[in-house]
């Protein structure tokens, strides 16, 4: 079904090379972003995420917000299981789905429909269900006879069809998303939305970081404000966006 529970959560990031930092980044750095201090070997540490205590369960549709370092990649990430806590505990049950970066992996050398395997094999997406909905994947990208070429001969716009088409397939309990998603040319763009709202049914949680309130209140049920890596506020978008946006 799908669930996240985040204990106590800190998430410190070394900076390597931080000697050459001017005073002036190191002030924007602690006001944006999270709190910029040493470890007892001297070395420069970023607190991203500071002491987080959070419970998602099934059926909600978290809205992260916040400033640009306030912390809400770093908290995707730990979501995703991509960065372990530096300390505290995080539980992450259920199938993840990301659609942070769907390019990964594509192979500019290979062919559109090689690319459909190679990325739907990242994703952990079984070859008999690719076989399936093969037809469909190349109908939906509107490449035509360009699917047959190595991607390196597309457009920009060509390839992330072919990508979002791929990364969309996944029915996950979990749904991760960074922005919206747009692709391509309007006429693509509503077709694209549509293949979205169904990805979004089919999961169980959605977290979708987003500066837009209008995103915001139209697909969440929950709202989490983050600044300096801590929550500042956490309820229905009745109650947080006014708060932020204002």
């Amino acid at each position: 079904m799908g669930k996240i529970i985040l204990n106590n959560v800190v998430v410190d990031i070394p900076i390597f090379n931080s000697q050459g930092r001017s005073l002036k980044k190191t002030i924007m750095g602690v006001a944006t972003g999270g709190r910029i201090g040493l470890t007892e070997a001297g070395k420069t540490m970023v607190r991203s995420l500071d002491n987080i205590d959070l419970e998602i369960g099934p059926h909600e549709r978290i809205g992260l917000i916040g400033h640009n370092g306030a912390g809400k990649s770093t908290l995707l990430r730990v979501f995703g299981k991509v960065y372990e806590p530096s300390s505290g505990e995080a539980i992450i049950e259920g199938k993840l789905g990301s659609l942070i970066d769907i390019s990964l992996g594509i192979d500019t050398e290979a062919t559109g429909i090689e690319n459909i395997y190679l990325r739907a094999a990242l994703l952990g997406i079984p070859k008999h269900q690719v076989d399936a909905e093969l037809d469909n994947i190349i109908e939906f990208t509107e490449l035509g006879g360009f699917i047959e070429m190595p991607v390196r001969t597309y457009s920009t716009g060509m390839h992330m069809r072919l990508a979002f088409a791929v990364s969309t397939m996944i029915s996950p309990d979990i749904l991760l998303m960074d922005e919206w998603l747009s692709v391509g040319d309007q006429n693509f763009q509503q077709k694209a939305e549509g293949r979205l709202n169904g990805l979004i049914e089919r999961s169980n949680i959605l977290i979708i970081a987003s500066h837009s309130r209008t995103l915001i209140e139209k697909c969440c049920n929950r709202v989490i404000w983050l600044e300096h890596g801590k929550i500042k506020m956490d309820g229905s978008p009745n109650e947080v966006c006014p708060c932020y946006f204002s």
